[in-house]
């Protein structure tokens, strides 16, 4: 299974999502530290809306993972990611809209902004009635075939990077 680091806004529900992902009740518990799990990598919304934070620590987490996850709640009342900046991150990148269920959820306006930003897939999800995760877990199993050597300098000489093959 892919190892998906998460980062979003304080409160977007970034650790629900784990929670549900992992087959654990969800309860609302504040991130304080980056949290490692063995499918995913839970950072603090701090991280996000901290330009320092998100530059030193953020990117360094990045490593550790197999793909990226904007999150973005369905009632945001603002976005925190720019027009392009998958652009600048090394492994792929998905969004997940969480909180799918809310009343007062925008869920085309949060899919406008996390494709802005360079989304190569979206997820609309809900930690607490499961709409959606069978979708992000079937992503999440996907096994990709090993490149060869070869092939990888062949995408690198095209401009290609490893995911797009």
């Amino acid at each position: 299974m892919k190892k998906l680091f998460l980062c979003g806004r304080s409160e977007a529900g970034k650790t629900s999502l784990t929670q549900a992902l992992k087959g654990e009740p969800v309860v609302y518990h504040k991130t304080q530290y980056v949290n490692h799990w063995d499918i995913t990598i839970d950072t603090p919304g701090e991280y996000v809306e901290n330009k320092n934070l998100a530059l030193q620590g953020l990117c360094c987490f990045t490593y550790e993972s197999d793909v990226i996850g904007l999150l973005c709640s369905a009632n945001e009342p603002f976005n925190l990611f720019p027009p392009g900046v998958s652009n600048a991150c090394n492994r792929p990148v998905i969004g997940i809209i969480t909180k799918i269920d809310c009343k007062d959820a925008k869920v085309p306006m949060v899919r406008q902004w996390l494709e802005e930003a360079g989304c190569e897939k979206i997820f609309p999800v809900s930690s607490i009635t499961g709409e959606g995760m069978d979708d992000l877990l079937s992503f999440l199993k996907e096994e990709k075939e090993a490149l060869t050597w070869e092939e990888i300098m062949e995408a690198q000489e095209k401009g290609l990077r490893e995911w797009d093959l």
